[in-house]
């Protein structure tokens, strides 16, 4: 069993990097080498900016290499709840910008031909308790009315057409959303922002970050850049100048395992219609096919960090968690485990937008596939004075308290939802 991310092993490294010493002027600093990132960097250079990209280990290594390759339109809330909470015309914007994400996905795939397996499969969420379901048919009511008529719910009758196991009571499904390669996609995007005449530098931490005269110097171990804007796209990163992010994102361990492919006999049986499935428990799992037919199975097994002995422990949960979901697979092999950093904001919505100068776009609690993407084509926008684009702009973003980097309220929060799910 391999504890590295299956999307990053099989994916070709990116080659593309900038032979430049660092230094000089440029037009945009893009700190950081994930999703967001690597689409504004393309963005940009396709509008003709001048573009560095600082990236402080290798493009995608991070949480935009480490997820389960998901794009799934629809919200991690319930919809009737935000709509409550920010108006209806509000949270049918925002549940469309998640549809653009998705769309914007496709678009650049097919644009800059991406070999990344993307196919709009669907996502289905499934009900882990008769009660549920009544929860998700009233969201799946409103949801048609409201925004999106292509939704549907799928009975406990006919779930086993869509997957494979008694263990679930129905579902919704989200016929707009798609799966793909993401490791392929997150490389793929920052080689064609090079190819654009984006300057890639792999293995540059920013270290800090200072106003000048014609904007800002950021500075690295391997040299230093006048850029005249910069944007921060740098999710949970620990190192640098990030510490008014720090206080306002919780960093939460997510954690995925791979199986050994499955026989097509297997695949038919258990996945029919290849979604995106993700379930409706507060310790959530969700599972997919690999374009070579491993199932990959995920989910917040343990609210800790990400580090090689707590992935091979929180593996172990998720075997049992996949194991009670298809029993058939109790003696299939795992061939990888690996976890990641979910950079989560108090309410589970991304954050973007300027603080002293400086652009950011962060924040995507676990949903951040196609929103990131999106967002690093939202913000090249932005800089260019398109402050109205951004879905975000009138998101306020308070620290969160007693919060001042490390998440030492993390085990509370956990055995908090446990006990939730045990009970509703």
């Amino acid at each position: 069993m391999k504890l590295t991310s299956y999307w990053l092993d099989t994916s070709e490294p990116f080659r593309s990097g900038s032979d430049r010493p660092l230094g000089g002027q440029c037009d945009v600093v893009v700190v950081g080498g994930g999703l967001t990132g690597s689409s504004a960097a393309l963005t940009l250079a396709k509008k003709g900016a001048s573009v560095v990209q600082l990236e402080a280990s290798t493009i995608g290594s991070a949480a935009s290499g480490r997820n389960g390759g998901m794009c799934n339109n629809g919200f991690a809330q319930n919809y009737a709840d935000l709509s409550a909470r920010l108006g209806r015309d509000k949270a049918n914007a925002l549940y469309k910008a998640f549809d653009a994400g998705v769309s914007l996905v496709e678009n650049i795939v097919k644009e800059e031909d991406i070999d990344c397996s993307f196919a709009r499969y669907g996502k289905l969420k499934i009900a882990a308790k008769p009660e549920h379901y009544d929860v998700l048919a009233r969201t799946q009511e409103l949801l048609a009315a409201n925004v999106d008529p292509e939704t549907r719910m799928i009975s406990r009758q006919d779930l086993r057409n869509e997957v494979g196991t008694d263990r679930y009571y129905g579902g919704l499904l989200f016929s707009k959303s798609a799966g793909m390669h993401v490791g392929r996609f997150v490389r793929g995007l920052a080689t064609a922002a090079a190819k654009r005449g984006a300057q890639i530098y792999e293995q540059s931490p920013v270290m800090g970050i200072r106003r000048v005269q014609g904007g800002h110097q950021v500075q690295t171990p391997t040299g230093t850049i006048v850029a005249r804007q910069v944007l921060l796209a740098t999710g949970i990163s620990h190192v640098g100048p990030l510490g008014w992010i720090r206080r306002r994102i919780v960093p939460i361990g997510a954690f995925l395992i791979a199986t050994e492919p499955l026989s097509p006999q297997d695949v038919a049986r258990l996945m029919p219609t290849g979604r995106m499935v993700v379930d409706t428990r507060n310790l959530v799992v969700y599972w997919r096919l690999t374009p070579d037919n491993r199932l990959l199975f995920g989910g917040r097994a343990r609210f800790a960090v990400s580090n090689p002995q707590s992935d091979e422990k929180s593996g172990r949960i998720l075997k049992a968690a996949m194991v009670d979901v298809f029993p058939e697979l109790a003696n299939t092999r795992i061939d990888y485990c690996w976890g990641g950093m979910v950079d989560a904001t108090r309410d589970r919505l991304p954050r973007a937008g300027q603080r002293d100068g400086i652009y950011y776009s962060m924040g995507y609690s676990g949903h951040g596939t196609h929103m990131a993407t999106l967002m690093g084509s939202i913000m090249a926008d932005v800089m260019d004075g398109k402050e109205e684009l951004n879905p975000w702009r009138d998101f306020d973003w308070p620290a969160i308290p007693g919060h001042f980097g490390p998440p030492w309220f993390l085990p509370i929060l956990g055995a908090y939802y446990r006990m939730k799910d045990a009970f509703r």
